[in-house]
């Protein structure tokens, strides 16, 4: 990693620094365009209000309203919403000298025994994570936070195929070697991929996430030498919108995360 560029555990200490709220200032190479990308938004909003709180039980669900860009200082307002026997209700804002960027809300709850259990997200057939070639052959100018990653391409297609299934299969992880492993570096990773959409395109264009809907599948956050494989597949594109699912498995194929996500396409 160059000099120049901020680790993301970086960016998770200034968030933890004593302050009336928590706040942060996004450096350049975390942006996507002119904004901080969805997925670090998310995991800003997590770990401020993980700090907000005290001693939320794991994270259960989590949604995600994209109000506007975000870049530079960025504060969060935290509030519990709710406090029951085994779940924790809390929202946050995340807020820039523009006015509100990103509205978050969390679900946190206790584990409790349980009878019941079934899976049915069994993850694809892909060769392991060594085994496939990169994604990027060079990384778009508008991509800077994609640097902070290592990118495989397991399976689908690739954007700008135009005629293929609009359906992507990435390894992805970080590259920071300090960071320790926890849902909120999980999140950032979980969003970084291309929306599936790209697939159909037949030239760049602008996107822009407007909604995510995530949750939480196995609170372990473990897996082999960083590696998560991520499976994000559009189900609709018409008006200049798409819907898509995505799930994130680990090296040994256990789900952990499935969400919606609602983006605009403008092409």
């Amino acid at each position: 990693m160059h000099s120049h560029q901020t680790p993301f555990s970086k960016l998770l200490q200034a968030l933890r620094q004593p302050a009336k709220r928590p706040s942060v200032t996004v450096p350049e190479d975390w942006l996507q365009g002119r904004t901080v990308y969805g997925g670090l938004a998310a995991a800003l909003c997590l770990e401020a209000c993980e700090l907000a709180i005290s001693e939320p039980p794991p994270l259960r669900a989590a949604q995600f309203a994209f109000v506007g860009p975000a870049s530079g200082l960025l504060e969060f307002d935290c509030t519990t919403l709710r406090r029951g026997k085994s779940t924790v209700f809390a929202g946050v804002d995340l807020i820039t000298p523009q006015g509100l960027a990103t509205r978050a809300i969390f679900c946190f709850g206790s584990a409790r025994a349980s009878v019941l259990s079934y899976a049915n997200l069994a993850a694809p057939e892909v060769a392991d994570a060594q085994d496939c070639e990169a994604f990027f052959t060079a990384l778009p100018a508008t991509l800077s936070f994609a640097q902070h990653f290592d990118w495989r391409f397991a399976g689908g297609a690739r954007p700008l195929t135009a005629d293929a299934q609009p359906e992507i299969l990435l390894w992805v992880r970080h590259r920071d070697k300090d960071l320790m492993p926890s849902i909120a570096p999980l999140l950032a990773l979980a969003d970084a991929p291309p929306p599936a959409a790209m697939v159909c395109f037949t030239a760049p264009a602008l996107i822009s996430t407007m909604t995510w809907n995530l949750e939480v599948l196995d609170e372990t956050v473990a897996t082999q030498d960083g590696w998560w494989l991520i499976r994000t597949s559009a189900q609709t594109i018409r008006d200049g919108y798409s819907s898509q699912a995505m799930t994130v498995w680990n090296s040994g194929r256990t789900p952990v995360l499935a969400a919606r996500q609602s983006v605009a396409v403008f092409t």
